[in-house]
């Protein structure tokens, strides 16, 4: 078993910043990568990115590329999501999620374990 514990979110003016942490515990040891999905009110969850947890190789949806930076801090066994230049379509709850796998990343169906979520939203 693996828990996820996101934290960070809140209320933001477009333009403005928030920096989301999610702290892993448990077996850990077998994770590829750590994931970041997601959901605004009535849509699906989507990709936001991942991030691999050995070599901290990333991957970002285009909707967030140049804007969101993916990190991890291994001896903490967090990762970290920095979200500059926030627009109001950014609002949603955000998920971390862990993988054992490599494949489906983008997916959600690539993961194995999920946070709760915690709420961003970006005021216009």
């Amino acid at each position: 078993q693996v828990q996820l514990v996101e934290s960070g979110g809140g209320l933001v003016q477009a333009g403005g910043s928030l920096r989301l942490s999610c702290a892993a515990s448990g077996r850990t040891f077998s994770t590829y990568a750590m994931g970041w999905f997601r959901q605004a009110p009535g849509k699906e969850r989507e990709f936001v990115a991942h991030i691999n947890w050995s070599v901290g190789s990333t991957y970002y949806a285009d909707s967030v590329k140049g804007r969101f930076t993916n990190s991890r801090d291994n001896a903490k066994n967090t990762v970290y999501l920095q979200m500059n230049s926030l627009k109001p379509e950014d609002t949603g709850v955000y998920y971390c999620a862990q993988a054992t796998g490599r494949i489906n990343l983008i997916f959600r169906q690539g993961y194995d374990y999920w946070g709760q979520g915690t709420q961003v939203t970006v005021s216009s």
